[in-house]
């Protein structure tokens, strides 16, 4: 569920910027991105730690920047699609690497919440064994 909420923020992002000044651009939609490959990890490895998934999100996502340096005919073809350009971008940007750090940092620290929030609920329906 939060992967789609991420996602629509992410595209909503995209269509209706955030007001304020200009050098915000599109690094909103770029942390959510990062965000939405957080929730993703989190989905396919669901008995990882949210630690581990902290370090792989935002390696993954450095993986699909690096990724923009490559400029071989069919990966420039597939990002002028829409799929391709959601998932792949279209230009190298290290404001886009601070921007991934932001949305993973803070998806870890819901994550964490939820996280703590679910083990407080669970220890206080737990009944204590008597003495």
């Amino acid at each position: 569920m939060a992967a789609l909420i991420v996602m629509f923020l992410g595209l909503a992002s995209r269509r209706y910027p955030l007001p304020g000044p200009p050098w915000i651009g599109k690094y909103p939609g770029d942390a959510l991105w990062a965000a939405r490959i957080f929730c993703g990890w989190s989905a396919l490895l669901p008995r990882t730690s949210i630690r581990r998934v902290t370090v792989v999100a935002p390696a993954s996502s450095l993986a699909v920047e690096l990724q923009k340096l490559d400029r071989s005919p069919w990966l420039v073809a597939m990002r002028r699609t829409t799929w391709g350009h959601l998932l792949l971008g279209h230009a190298f940007s290290f404001a886009n690497l601070l921007a991934y750090a932001l949305g993973v940092a803070v998806m870890a620290c819901v994550a964490t919440s939820v996280h703590r929030a679910r083990e407080a609920r669970h220890a206080r329906e737990v009944p204590k064994r008597a003495a």
